[in-house]
């Protein structure tokens, strides 16, 4: 997570501009620009989407208070996670792993006529409940395999 001084001193100028409407959704513009500078600033994708997305000026208000003071609210770097919280992790991805496959295979919108069944999702987004950096000390374990843009999956052996 980068906290540029001058990343910050926008993003608050653009938190006052937005909060200088009678309705803070209305203020398009500002939420474009903040929506560039937090995906610059390194926060999770998901998290920023939420928050631009529903214009939640008190999430706003959180994500500028966060890059303002990293220290606070990241763990320090290069610190491992415990065996107990990377088994907590591991038993919260295949939960959500389950979850999304009964998700999958319950659309009712696939065709009679298309061959086959549901393809089985095999990579997943972890939950956000859990630090970047207990999925990577399970992909560093060998207990999950990093595919690219924030997806990981089982290793082949244990997804069969």
């Amino acid at each position: 997570m980068t906290s540029d001084p001058t990343t910050v001193a926008k993003l608050d100028e653009l938190l006052t501009a937005i909060r200088a409407y009678p309705d803070p959704r209305r203020a398009a513009d500002e939420w474009k620009q903040a929506f560039r500078l937090l995906q610059k600033a390194g926060l999770p994708t998901g998290r920023v989407t939420g928050v631009v997305g529903m214009r939640d000026v008190a999430g706003l208000t959180t994500m500028i208070q966060e890059l303002s003071a990293p220290a606070e609210a990241a763990p320090p770097a290069g610190e491992v996670p415990s065996e107990e919280t990377c088994r907590l992790a591991m038993r919260a991805y295949r939960k959500r792993q389950a979850l999304t496959q009964l998700d999958e295979e319950s659309q009712l919108g696939r065709s009679p006529l298309s061959k086959g069944a549901a393809t089985r999702p095999t990579a997943i987004i972890p939950p956000a409940e859990w630090p970047e950096s207990v999925w990577q000390e399970l992909a560093r374990q060998g207990k999950l395999k990093y595919i690219g843009h924030g997806f990981y999956e089982l290793p082949r052996e244990a997804n069969e």
